[in-house]
């Protein structure tokens, strides 16, 4: 399934997804993508394929399976300045 965007081309939900988060990086340096399997296997649907090429894995970060331990870092960063 597929929707136009402001410009009128026709993206999946996946592609839509995929621009949003990549126009956020651009735009803020804080902004950061932390999950399971988002960087390196670019996600089981590749929807963030090419992000850790563009913005490194420092900015797009693998994280182990551990609720918590994702949970714990996304609130410190958060409450460091940087936006996950």
């Amino acid at each position: 399934m597929s929707m136009p965007d402001a410009q009128g081309r026709e993206l999946t939900f996946g592609e839509a997804i995929r621009e949003a988060l990549a126009e956020e990086l651009r735009r803020d340096p804080r902004v950061f993508i932390l999950g399971e399997d988002v960087a390196e296997a670019g996600t089981p649907f590749k929807v963030l394929s090419g992000l850790v090429e563009e913005f490194g894995t420092e900015r797009v970060i693998d994280a182990p399976i551990s609720e918590a331990g994702i949970t714990g870092l996304a609130v410190g960063a958060a409450m460091t300045g940087r936006r996950p």
